[in-house]
């Protein structure tokens, strides 16, 4: 089985006249925040809002720092968020929070990402 991969455009939600950066992620369905490197969030102005600690994959625990607000954008659907502050040119990573907000699944077998078949036109989400 092969990493799935989507294209995202992420920009400044608090300066909507700065263009939009695209960006190829690895979609890991075992992390909870999206990861944006540094560098493209210094070229958005997105500011650092906070810090947080975060589990690797190895199981070790790391200090990082919490950038926001930003607009994701997945094709149709958007979310406004924060993100985890990646290393320089790092590979940025889309996570659960992204995928649960607009409500998309993961298909491996076809290395692809896309929106849940009960709600193909726009996210659904569950209030009970």
């Amino acid at each position: 089985m092969g990493e799935v991969r989507a294209t995202i455009q992420v920009s400044n939600t608090l300066a909507p006249d700065t263009p939009a950066i695209e960006l190829d992620c690895l979609v890991d369905t075992g992390a909870v925040m999206t990861l944006v490197p540094k560098d493209v969030l210094d070229k958005l102005g997105i500011p650092i809002i906070g810090r947080a600690v975060a589990t690797l994959a190895n199981e070790e625990s790391e200090e990082m720092d919490v950038a926001g607000p930003l607009t994701i954008r997945l094709g149709d659907r958007v979310m406004f968020g924060t993100c985890l502050v990646g290393k320089m040119l790092g590979e940025p990573l889309v996570g659960q929070l992204v995928l649960e907000s607009m409500d998309l699944v993961v298909d491996c077998p076809h290395r692809a990402l896309g929106p849940r078949p009960e709600s193909p036109a726009y996210p659904s989400y569950k209030l009970k």
